[in-house]
């Protein structure tokens, strides 16, 4: 089987920092840094959009375990199932989290969850490094595995915020003396009302990268929360 750009980019990516940082500071790394800080923000915005006791979370490219510690630390009751295709961040978020958080390395553009098994699906900065085909055959197996009514919450760049427009400049002038690292994507709205619509998903809301979450920080990215409609909707 071809492996996927992402895969050989961030496996490279992750042996470079654990090559030249003490092992906490490139696990931070690895993730865009902000450790603690970020995973606060991103716990709040599944609040936002509906976590609560009992439900199951699938964390799409949770990397170093930013997103499960924050979790971990809520004092929420949850099943949790994060997966990355480095196995070094999953071994390293195993030793942050509690024993009954799962890890797996999996490497395909799917899901490997059954049927309408997940209430809430989430993917936090991980689009931003996808070709668009990609992000919406996920999305689409995302939906395969979600329960009705059940939740995606992902984070995306966009050109119409102004926060955002740093990253493209940044990556044109990498590319300009040919020091282009990994990938870069940008989704407009308008591109995730498409997906939405054709995978028959509900746009519950966007969030603005600069928008505070719950009395909190804002998380910078953008951030939409789409719904797979309960039966008799769709």
């Amino acid at each position: 089987m071809a492996q996927f750009h992402f895969v050989e980019d961030y496996e490279k990516f992750v042996s470079q920092l654990v090559k030249t940082y003490p092992i906490d500071e490139a696990m931070a790394m690895a993730v865009g840094g902000n450790f603690e800080h970020t995973g606060r923000v991103e716990t709040n915005l599944l609040l936002h959009a509906g976590l609560c006791d009992g439900m199951k979370v699938f964390d799409l490219g949770c990397g170093s375990g930013r997103l499960a510690v924050s979790l971990s630390k809520s004092g929420i009751n949850l099943q949790y199932m994060g997966t990355d295709v480095v196995q070094a961040l999953l071994d390293y978020a195993k030793s942050k989290t509690p024993s009954h958080f799962e890890f797996k390395r999996h490497l395909d553009i799917s899901i490997p969850a059954a049927d309408a098994s997940i209430d809430i699906a989430c993917a936090f900065s991980v689009f931003t490094h996808l070709l668009h085909y990609e992000t919406y055959l996920y999305l689409e197996d995302m939906r395969r595995a979600l329960k009705p009514g059940g939740l995606i919450v992902f984070s995306f760049l966009e050109f119409a915020e102004k926060g955002h427009w740093h990253v493209f400049e940044s990556t044109v002038d990498a590319q300009r003396v040919k020091q282009v690292g990994h990938l870069n994507t940008f989704i407009e709205r308008n591109a995730i009302q498409a997906w939405a619509e054709h995978l028959k998903l509900e746009v519950v809301q966007f969030i603005d990268g600069g928008t505070p979450v719950l009395d909190g920080a804002p998380l910078g990215q953008a951030t939409v929360i789409l719904q797979r409609p309960v039966e008799g909707r769709g």
